[in-house]
């Protein structure tokens, strides 16, 4: 069961993730929503598409911008529509 924990909390946890370049991706029911609020920010990958934020608010503190997901993928990235990675500092356990 993998999990992503953030500020002592597990604000994720999966064992339905997808590998992609190295980040664990878990489903969009995995996640405590509790814990996340969109985010205004957006990126771009060449062949996954346009990402989306979202950040994170655990016992109150606040990871801007700590998750990313595609919600509407280029085809080479569709087993990962919607699934949500983590960066910042969130420890992700496989």
């Amino acid at each position: 069961m993998a999990k992503a924990i953030w500020n002592d909390a597990v604000i994720a946890e999966s064992d339905k993730t997808e590998t992609v370049e190295g980040n664990l991706y878990f489903p969009p029911d995995s996640i405590k929503r509790e814990y996340f609020e969109n985010s205004e920010l957006h990126s771009t990958c060449p062949w996954k598409g346009i990402a989306s934020y979202y950040s994170l608010k655990v016992n109150g503190e606040t990871n801007r911008d700590a998750a990313w997901y595609y919600p509407d993928p280029k085809p080479e990235a569709a087993n990962i529509k919607g699934y949500i990675a983590f960066w910042r500092g969130v420890k992700v356990e496989a």
